[in-house]
């Protein structure tokens, strides 16, 4: 008769946890040697070092509820300087008395963000509805002239809400100009895709500054008054066409990867050329460019902060105006980092997501 013990051994072992493999992993590529040991140990030590001066700096020697005055005196961050000015620099110019309308429609635009993120929303008529009544709204409540607003010029907006428009407007007309880009530069028409290239390139292979500098000086000098319109709507034009270049790339290279038989049994099947390009090429070419597209929507949101060279009052614009009066004009780290934080929590969250995607739509080829 067969012994079972082995088999209830067998059983009882379990494999090892997630933290053990951590562990081990750590044993072995930080202290299995002891010139392994002695680096990681100064590494440590360094990173403490930092770790400590930073919140003795930021916590432990900190003042918030003092004035201008008070915050000479102490060692530390001065945080006061957010207190007073945050509205400054999430609002900008906006003015003082409506600056709850310039909330609102800052939340429209992250709540918009948000729901077109949702993977069930992911179709043509749910993301048209969603960009459109978010645009709509948000334009509502910040430039008003309807339902009692007072009607507040573009040149007023600013600060956070002004950084937020410019992205999703980006983002919004800039994606559908991609892949129009990336469709003309595989069309069958030689005249449609060599000028499409020649468009492309020339497009990528200037700086973004290039481009806001001549959609906002230079073209207007070659247009009629009725067609320049404002700074704003030149900046966000250049800005627009720019993302879209580098985005059609992008997805052309998705497109390139997707294998030729997919195309070549949807026209067996008798699909045509749209229903093959909107059901079975894009889709797929998106799910493969998916890590790149994240990543061009990041460093989009971070090259917003560019326009304040052309004279908008971003948030950054906004954040050197709050620390350039007289009484804070010596606590400019504090705002900056209150600006950065923003920029991160807008980065981490959009490549968090962007990791989300690629697990949900992951598929073993």
């Amino acid at each position: 008769m067969n012994d079972p013990r082995p088999l209830m051994l067998e059983r009882t072992v379990s494999p090892p946890s997630r933290l053990s493999c951590m562990l081990a992993a750590i044993r072995q590529r930080c202290i299995n040697a002891p010139f392994d040991l002695a680096a990681s140990a100064l590494a440590l030590a360094a990173l403490a070092w930092l770790l400590w001066h930073l919140l003795s700096w930021a916590v432990f020697h900190s003042a918030i509820g003092t004035d201008a005055q008070g915050c000479q005196t102490i060692e530390g961050a001065c945080w006061s300087v957010v207190r007073v000015k945050w509205r400054l620099v999430l609002f900008g110019l906006y003015p003082y008395e409506a600056q709850w309308r310039s909330a609102v429609a800052s939340i429209i635009a992250i709540g918009t963000i948000v729901v077109a993120c949702v993977p069930s929303m992911w179709t043509a008529a749910r993301m048209i509805c969603i960009w459109f009544a978010g645009y709509a709204l948000f334009l509502l409540f910040i430039h008003g002239g309807v339902f009692g607003l007072s009607v507040v010029p573009s040149l007023q907006w600013g600060g956070f809400t002004l950084t937020l428009f410019i992205y999703i407007t980006v983002i919004a007309f800039g994606l559908p100009i991609s892949i129009g880009l990336a469709l003309l530069r595989r069309s069958r028409y030689p005249a449609f895709r060599w000028l499409t290239a020649f468009v492309v390139d020339v497009t990528r292979s200037l700086p973004l500054l290039t481009i806001l500098f001549a959609a906002t000086v230079i073209i207007p000098l070659m247009l009629p008054d009725l067609l320049q319109g404002n700074k704003l709507t030149r900046a966000l034009v250049g800005f627009t066409f720019f993302f879209a270049c580098y985005q059609s790339e992008i997805v052309r290279g998705g497109l390139q990867a997707v294998p030729s038989a997919q195309e070549e049994a949807a026209q067996a099947l008798g699909l045509g050329y749209w229903r093959t390009m909107g059901l079975i090429m894009l889709p797929q070419a998106f799910r493969i460019a998916m890590p790149s597209t994240i990543n061009q929507f990041v460093i989009t949101f971070k090259e917003t902060s560019l326009v304040i060279i052309v004279g908008l009052f971003d948030l950054m614009a906004s954040a050197q105006t709050a620390f350039q009066s007289g009484q804070w004009s010596g606590f400019y780290k504090e705002v900056y980092l209150f600006v950065a934080l923003i920029y991160f929590t807008g980065s981490f969250c959009l490549s968090r997501y962007g990791k989300y995607v690629e697990r949900r739509f992951s598929v073993k080829r």
